[in-house]
């Protein structure tokens, strides 16, 4: 036989002996020519908390378009979700899949990934705490997981945006000093918030709130005039009960528009939750205050013990989330305040002690409200919350339960508020109870620092309030 012709015959018996290989081996269902794009897909991203959680992405960092219908996601449970038919994912595309409805994902949990059938693992990723806010692989289809920014259908936010959870030097000077008199407050003084440079305000866990003045030595103490000498006691809107007051904030109207309490509870019935924010007109000199209005958000939030509830709260303005291209998970668009008729301006911020979770909610004048963010802080507790206008970011802080760490959030790309730093507590303050915490605003900076101000739950030394800096 010719070289030509040996050729030729070798041409033509090849594919009748793959065929007869494939019929002999009788369970091969996967040939190579098909392996190779099934290993293109990976987990790319998963999201296991937050406005879009229960999330998981998958990418193609092959060349070829791959047919994923009927392939198979799984937590570390048998729960499964299976892709639907004539869903395919091109060379380089990403695709996100909603399995909220077939399993949830947990603080420490896996996604894998299956060929049809589920039986066929091709890809899995496990971790141990909740994504803050995603869980993304960098680089794309290749890289390791680290926590990044939510970028749910698109590259993800390797190196821009999401930040570092690697703890850092407090941003200001290490010096903490108290700025109360002593025993002034004594134990439970909680969440706090400051009007201009001349008013702070703080909420007391007793169901009290306190209108605190300039000292003269650069702290506060109660204002003397208008029956605040001793903090005024706080109701319900019918006039009884006691709201276990957590958090406080204010408007864009201060406090001639309200003073805003969160409160985890009623005092009077204190084994059951009761998770609101409150309004109060301040304006009387009467020694108690009476809400104007409740919202009562116990049914819309996850359920937690009576005394892990709403331990935050503050009010960031439309005009801010707007700019920043804020995304409201209740609709999936932009966010648009005209969509909510009569309310304060801006959206309250509350959060969840139990679970360390951040919750938006448009709290309308008619009592009715949305929820419109949800925000994994990554610390095991939220003790108090503070919008700071001058550098648009959200602190979140927590108390002796993570060494009193303090993160900051921001609006990423994606309309989602991720984290953009992580902060230690300053090396002069010890690791105490801080439940509250609130930052000067920008006419107070000098020589680019400006004050904070700590609560101390404990009353540690016989003193509730320390003073520190950050930069401006």
């Amino acid at each position: 036989m010719t070289a030509s012709l040996a050729g030729r015959w070798r041409r033509s018996i090849a594919p009748s002996l793959a065929a007869a290989t494939a019929l002999v081996a009788g369970v091969l269902t996967v040939t190579p020519a098909q392996a190779a794009p099934a290993d293109d897909i990976r987990i790319n991203e998963v999201v296991t908390t937050g406005s879009v959680n229960d999330s998981i992405e998958l990418y193609n960092k092959g060349t070829a378009s791959v047919d994923i219908s009927g392939w198979v996601l799984k937590d570390d449970s048998s729960s499964s979700f299976t892709i639907g038919s004539g869903t395919t994912l091109a060379a380089g595309a990403f695709r996100a899949f909603d399995i909220s409805g077939s399993f949830g994902l947990g603080s420490s949990d896996k996604a894998r990934l299956y060929l049809p059938g589920g039986s066929t693992l091709v890809d899995s990723y496990t971790w141990t705490s909740h994504s803050a806010p995603s869980w993304s692989r960098c680089a794309d289809g290749t890289g390791a997981f680290k926590s990044a920014a939510v970028t749910l259908g698109s590259a993800n936010a390797c190196g821009t945006g999401g930040g570092s959870t690697t703890p850092v030097a407090w941003p200001g000077s290490s010096t903490v000093a108290t700025a109360d008199a002593s025993n002034v407050f004594g134990s439970d003084l909680s969440g706090l918030a400051l009007e201009g440079s001349g008013v702070l305000w703080g909420a007391q866990n007793s169901g009290k709130l306190w209108r605190l003045v300039p000292n003269g030595s650069g702290g506060w103490k109660p204002d003397t005039a208008n029956g605040w000498t001793s903090g005024k006691t706080l109701r319900f809107t019918n006039g009884s009960g006691a709201p276990d007051a957590e958090g406080v904030t204010l408007t864009s109207a201060g406090a001639a528009g309200g003073v805003f309490v969160s409160s985890e509870r009623n005092g009077d019935a204190s084994g059951t939750s009761r998770l609101s924010v409150l309004r109060y007109d301040v304006s009387g000199s009467s020694s108690s205050l009476t809400a104007t209005k409740e919202w009562n958000l116990t049914s819309d939030l996850p359920s937690s013990g009576s005394n892990a509830g709403l331990e935050a709260v503050t009010w960031v303005p439309d005009s801010a989330l707007t700019a920043a291209g804020f995304k409201d998970a209740s609709t999936g668009a932009a966010y648009d305040p005209a969509g909510y008729g009569a309310h304060t301006g801006g959206v309250f911020f509350v959060g969840l002690e139990g679970n360390g979770s951040v919750y938006g909610y448009v709290l309308q004048d008619s009592g009715a409200f949305t929820k419109v963010a949800t925000i994994s802080s990554g610390m095991s507790g939220v003790m108090d919350l503070e919008w700071e206008p001058q550098a648009s970011r959200l602190w979140v802080v927590c108390d002796d339960t993570c060494s009193g760490q303090h993160r900051t959030f921001t609006v990423n790309a994606s309309g989602a508020f991720a984290v953009a730093a992580v902060y230690n507590r300053p090396s002069g303050m010890a690791n105490i109870n801080n439940e509250g915490f609130a930052v000067a605003g920008a006419s107070e900076c000098v020589g680019g620092s400006k004050p904070v101000y700590w609560s101390d739950d404990s009353n540690t030394s016989g003193h509730a309030i320390r003073k520190g800096s950050i930069t401006c």
